[in-house]
């Protein structure tokens, strides 16, 4: 070999061995240590006579898991796995996350709290509405006005529910027909006398319970003989705010003196206490309101006035103005002609009006109806 390929050969060997990475004795390097963090030799005796107990703390740390390191940070690698860090929080973040989780706790509690309130808020209403509901809902004995000879749907008396259905049927037919169209509020109809005693609260109330027989009608009847009411009486109910309240200002809502009842499609509104401005108070621009407020407010529904006697009164004359229908009771053998024909003369040309003959003595036929000039009739008890 020439001495230029022995320079050539040693010149090789070195370049190799200089790429050979070695540690601190000349041993081969293992690359993967080159991610683990370089520790500072210590020259200081101090630290190398501290390095048995260092050495044993290490030890001791190298056999527990990550979490149980308390002030350092650790390095968890196994040859060719990631490098993970993990660290104890800080007091600080450990008290920020105390705070925040007691935080959540107090907004838990106190929501907690907030719904129990608002329940017992809305079960408060549900009941004050509940309670006026049931202080607007009388129970009419239905028995006792069998007993009394009122129409009921279980009623036996069948020649008294015909005699009622033949002036039902008219007062209907003008309330829906194509008279209607002529009239000032044909739904609304007044029942009324010439004289007392002569059997209008009667024929009101077994009027209004026959409309409320009928399938796709509501009545509405109102004791309007504020003088000398007797309607709340008639179906067994003791005093109760009506007409005259509201019409006063003290009761400002007429649905707060407007009763349900258990007879189907039938309420009604008492008298109220009795006033001596009777006049006055049918005669006011509230009553005149609430006729138009009645008769336009529900479509299907008849409202059924009892009225004062025509004679000797002014009431019904005003009262009269604000209604379509007066329905007129005369007593066979006791109301005169001249009675009748004053009364009908005092009452609006444009109303329409009708008859029912009462305690008759004669038998009940289907010749005998309810219209203009005719006579209805039936016995009263």
């Amino acid at each position: 070999m020439s001495s230029i390929e022995k320079a050539m050969e040693k010149l090789k060997a070195k370049e190799a061995s200089q790429d050979r990475p070695t540690g601190a004795k000349g041993e081969l390097k293992d690359e993967r240590l080159d991610d683990l963090p370089s520790e500072k030799s210590s020259t200081d005796p101090k630290e190398q006579a501290q390095s048995p107990n260092n050495q044993a703390e290490s030890s001791t740390k190298g056999g527990q898991s990550p979490t149980e390191l308390h002030d350092e940070a650790f390095i968890n690698k196994q040859p060719g796995e990631k490098t993970f860090i993990i660290e104890k929080p800080t007091e600080e973040e450990v008290t920020t996350g105390l705070n925040k989780s007691s935080k959540t706790q107090e907004s838990s509690e106190l929501k907690e709290v907030e719904e129990p309130i608002e329940e017992r808020f809305l079960e408060k209403q549900r009941i004050r509405a509940s309670s006026k509901r049931q202080s607007n809902y009388f129970q009419v004995d239905i028995a006792d006005l069998e007993r009394k000879g009122y129409v009921t749907k279980e009623s036996e008396d069948r020649v008294l529910r015909e005699q009622f259905r033949a002036i039902k049927r008219k007062v209907l037919q003008n309330a829906f027909g194509n008279l209607s169209k002529t009239l000032h509020f044909p739904n609304l109809c007044i029942v009324s006398s010439c004289n007392p005693h002569e059997g209008k609260t009667f024929s009101a109330i077994n009027l209004a319970l026959n409309i409320a027989l009928e399938q796709d009608k509501t009545v509405l009847l109102i004791d309007a003989d504020i003088v000398r009411p007797s309607v709340a009486n008639r179906l067994g109910m003791q005093y109760q705010s009506g007409l005259t309240e509201y019409l006063t200002g003290k009761v400002t809502d007429i649905a707060d003196v407007i009763f349900n009842t258990n007879i189907d499609n039938f309420k009604f509104i008492p008298a109220g206490q009795p006033h001596d401005l009777s006049t006055e108070l049918l005669a006011s621009q509230r009553m005149s309101n609430l006729t138009e407020e009645l008769s336009t407010r529900y479509s299907d529904r008849i409202v059924i006035f009892d009225a004062p006697p025509l004679l000797g009164v002014n009431e019904t004359h005003v009262l009269a103005n604000l209604v379509g229908q007066a329905l007129i009771v005369v007593e066979e053998n006791k109301t005169k002609m001249a009675d009748i024909q004053t009364a009908v003369d005092q009452l609006d040309e444009n109303l329409a009006v009708g008859f029912v003959m009462n305690k008759s003595k004669r038998h009940w036929t289907k010749n005998f109806g309810y219209g203009y000039g005719d006579y209805g009739h039936y016995r009263s008890s």
